[in-house]
């Protein structure tokens, strides 16, 4: 106990004390207390110098340097902006496949296009081009209008909206049942010959199948048709899903129960370099088809 007394230098003991342990009155460090009182003298300053005093109406004082954080950021901006200056003239200049073959030009399209992709593209889409519920794979190479540059440019300034009629009525129960038997087989490699023969139109229902999905059923770029033998489906590939979209149709306004299917044009909301710029991110997305 009397090397505790030395070492406390007589400060007040408060008299509390747990397992040996005295609680004394000492002084903080003295570059503690210095700190503590230039405290007010740094708030003066910083009141001063940067905007921070609210005022009546909501106002509050610029401060001596004028600084803002929104003029910070567009500081930033203009950084940003001046280095990219160059690349933007250049791909304003370029068309979109010229930007694909050139390897600088069509790193600096995918890496200036990522955020605008991210804002409205990937809410249905997915940040990879994974697709969602319902919305097509980006990154695969199955494609209803095409997967050249070209044509990936004019899905995203034109938008799309393919249209399938509801089927519904039109089928007696068997040539249904002989048909969806046939969309079924066909995803696997097979031929299903009653339902062939309903699909290309050579029973009773006269079914018009053929025009839009060729006579091998694999689908034309021309209206967007769906290729039916590659088990691949916009919505849902089993044999209900199959028989809903057979039923009910794709953007048929006829029926309330029909499949929505539509993608909207950005020509009027982006500019002509940010939709080459997406052209060349979801071509490079895997599953781009070289013309």
């Amino acid at each position: 106990m009397a090397d505790k007394d030395k070492n406390n230098q007589g400060a007040e003991d408060t008299g509390h004390e747990w397992d040996g342990i005295r609680e004394l009155k000492n002084d903080p460090p003295r570059w503690w207390m210095i700190l503590f009182k230039l405290t007010p003298v740094w708030i003066a300053g910083y009141f001063l110098l940067y905007p921070s005093i609210p005022f009546v109406g909501g106002s509050n004082s610029k401060g001596l340097l004028g600084w803002t954080s929104l003029g910070e950021y567009n500081k930033g901006r203009q950084e940003i902006d001046s280095i990219r200056a160059p690349f933007e003239k250049k791909i304003a200049a370029m068309t979109a496949k010229e930007i694909l073959n050139d390897p600088e030009m069509a790193n600096y399209a995918v890496a200036s296009i990522k955020q605008t992709f991210g804002d409205i593209c990937a809410k249905c889409h997915g940040s990879g081009g994974q697709g969602g519920h319902n919305f097509p794979i980006l990154a695969d190479d199955d494609w209803l209008y095409g997967g050249t540059i070209e044509k990936i440019q004019e899905t995203v300034t034109e938008g799309r909206g393919g249209i399938m009629p509801s089927f519904k009525g039109r089928f007696t129960p068997e040539e249904q049942k002989d048909l969806m038997q046939f969309l079924d087989d066909a995803q696997h490699g097979k031929t299903f010959e009653p339902g062939r023969k309903v699909f290309m139109g050579e029973t009773k229902a006269a079914a018009e199948c053929p025009t839009c999905h060729g006579e091998n059923a694999k689908g034309n770029y021309d209206v967007g048709s769906a290729n039916l033998t590659d088990a691949i489906c916009r919505f849902d590939c089993t044999r209900e899903g199959l028989e809903h979209t057979l039923l009910h149709g794709v953007n048929d306004d006829g029926d309330p129960m029909t499949r929505k299917a539509t993608m909207p044009a950005w020509r009027s909301k982006l500019t002509d370099v940010q939709i080459k710029k997406l052209a060349v991110r979801v071509f490079l997305f895997g599953g781009g088809q070289k013309g």
